[in-house]
């Protein structure tokens, strides 16, 4: 089972994975760059080599996400061009550390027709993949519906991508938090949602899972992480998660606040305890303290 984290790669891509195998994950997430700009970053080659031939040595899976400003329905033809370089330095460098691919929120529109949105997605999609040649993929991540709600369906993702030109290049990254707060998962009903997914198509293209507990109801559109089973999704919704087959084989990265002494190993042993957990009481106390976006 792949269970890590998000880590810094303040030392490097390559001390981003030294950092994650150390608290006992065996896979983890990076920003490929600053994460609150958009820009190409002239990234050490030597060293994004050494992450992934350090990660393949120990078998470890790696996601790379992609700045907060970025939207894939931007409107602006001179932000358009930008985002588009912005994405492709990003799978640059995802290739070159040997991750997956790279996470990238679905696009949100600020009014008017969605309709319009999602054109622009696809336009600004099939333009950044047509000459992509690379194994890393875009990994589009559901939403948590705030502004226009768009990107929080199944359907949205799947439709979007079987009309993109090469719906190969693009994958999906699940948010637990993000489909709690949408309210297309409530907790209790994994096993509807879990077929939904299943008769759409959306687990044939699953690359990645954003492991995260809620602050906030289900349908409150509002993304606030928590730690796994201090939020209001809880221990037992998340054991019947875990313990689906479509995710056996799926890197599982908690997004969810930092403990006091910066590591997430008590957490990540948490999380493959409950993909065994058959039944019984957990025994964590419900109630989220610090929380991260």
């Amino acid at each position: 089972m792949f269970v890590g984290c998000h880590v810094s790669i303040r030392n490097g891509y390559a001390g981003a994975a030294k950092a994650a195998m150390a608290i006992g994950a065996n896979c983890f997430q990076y920003f490929p760059k600053n994460p609150r700009s958009m820009g190409v970053k002239t990234f050490d080659a030597k060293d994004a080599a050494s992450c992934r031939r350090f990660a393949k040595e120990h078998g470890m899976l790696s996601i790379g996400h992609t700045s907060y400003p970025t939207n894939l329905a931007v409107e602006e033809e001179e932000l358009y061009e930008r985002t588009v370089e912005h994405l492709r330095n990003d799978l640059e460098i995802a290739e070159a550390c040997g991750s997956l691919g790279v996470v990238v929120h679905f696009g949100h529109s600020k009014g008017g027709d969605p309709l319009e949105g999602y054109k622009r997605m696809i336009r600004l999609l099939d333009e950044l993949l047509c000459d992509w040649r690379g194994e890393a993929k875009i990994l589009l991540e559901n939403n948590a519906g705030q502004g226009t709600r768009m990107g929080t369906t199944i359907e949205e993702l799947v439709q979007v991508r079987s009309l993109l030109a090469a719906p190969d290049r693009v994958g999906f990254c699940l948010d637990t938090c993000h489909a709690f707060a949408s309210g297309l998962w409530r907790g209790h009903d994994w096993d509807e949602v879990c077929a939904h997914m299943r008769n759409a198509g959306y687990f044939s293209s699953l690359v990645a899972v954003h492991l995260n507990d809620s602050v906030y109801p289900s349908g409150s559109f509002r993304d606030r992480h928590a730690p796994i089973g201090k939020g209001e999704i809880g221990l037992e919704a998340f054991a019947a998660f875990l313990q689906t087959p479509e995710l056996a084989d799926i890197p599982f990265i908690l997004e969810t606040p930092a403990p006091a002494d910066g590591g997430h190993q008590e957490e990540i042993s948490l999380v493959r305890r409950l993909a065994e957990q058959r039944d019984g009481v957990f025994g964590v106390e419900k109630g989220a303290t610090r929380v991260v976006e």
